[in-house]
């Protein structure tokens, strides 16, 4: 009789722990449902590029004429902004409009006798007076004025002189050169770059000074060695346009 006592206490634990397991198996499958794996989500949209810089507007609040360029400090918004442009009338008050160019920090201007902590150079604004006529001095004076420097750099093994470079610019176009030189002008952290200017001594037909774009840190008076691309007439607007250029060049270790 025990036997049997025990026997269906055991059934009955055993009905009881089946039917538990049965009520609790939905209550899974509901809590999955509600929050998918991550295999089961919809994949993001693709990134989208992003948007070419919008024109920007604002009032003349001052105008300073220099002999090839006029300075406008613009209120755009709540932000104040100095931008140059090829000389023109242009009056306080008046509202223009213009695509941003390329900035310049810390410019000093000779003509104007001022630093400005930051100019954009832009090509054309709307809005203002007319452009004035064109003056005595070109816009390309607004690339650093070089002089030829009493300098004798030996070239680098395997490497081209600047006025081999000049000579046979076609030549060299689109390949990656290795060229040495001293550094006469350090221009840093413009357009994220920095614009390294050397002379090697030599030269063609009046053409004695390379500019390198590089992110190497060097300074005036150094002795190196660059190897980087030649790209020719590169044209970067406000005046900024280079017959031969070196891009992204590296510094060689000899």
């Amino acid at each position: 009789m025990k036997i049997t006592t025990i026997t269906i206490s055991i059934l009955l634990v055993l009905v009881s722990l089946s039917c538990e397991k049965k009520e609790a198996e939905p209550q899974a499958q509901d809590v999955h449902s509600e929050h998918p794996l991550p295999s089961q989500q919809s994949a993001p949209e693709p990134l989208r590029p992003a948007a070419p810089a919008a024109m920007v507007t604002g009032v003349v609040e001052e105008v300073l004429q220099a002999n090839a360029y006029t300075y406008l400090k613009v209120k755009a918004g709540d932000k104040d902004m100095w931008i140059a442009v090829t000389k023109r009338e242009t009056k306080v008050g008046e509202t223009v409009s213009f695509a941003p160019g390329l900035e310049m920090p810390n410019f000093k201007s000779k003509d104007l006798q001022r630093t400005f902590q930051s100019v954009y150079f832009v090509n054309s604004i709307v809005g203002g007076g007319p452009t004035a006529p064109a003056a005595h001095e070109a816009p390309h004076r607004m690339k650093p004025t070089l002089e030829m420097q009493e300098v004798s750099v030996e070239p680098a093994e395997g490497g081209v002189t600047i006025g081999q470079l000049f000579s046979d610019r076609d030549s060299h176009a689109d390949k990656t050169v290795l060229i040495r030189g001293q550094v006469t002008k350090v221009n840093r952290a413009i357009m994220a770059k920095n614009w390294v200017h050397i002379q090697d001594g030599t030269s063609d037909s009046g053409k004695f000074d390379l500019t390198i774009t590089t992110q190497e840190q060097v300074n005036v008076g150094d002795v190196v060695t660059f190897e980087g691309k030649i790209v020719l007439n590169k044209d970067f607007g406000a005046g900024y346009a280079y017959d031969v250029l070196m891009e992204d060049a590296r510094l060689k270790t000899e």
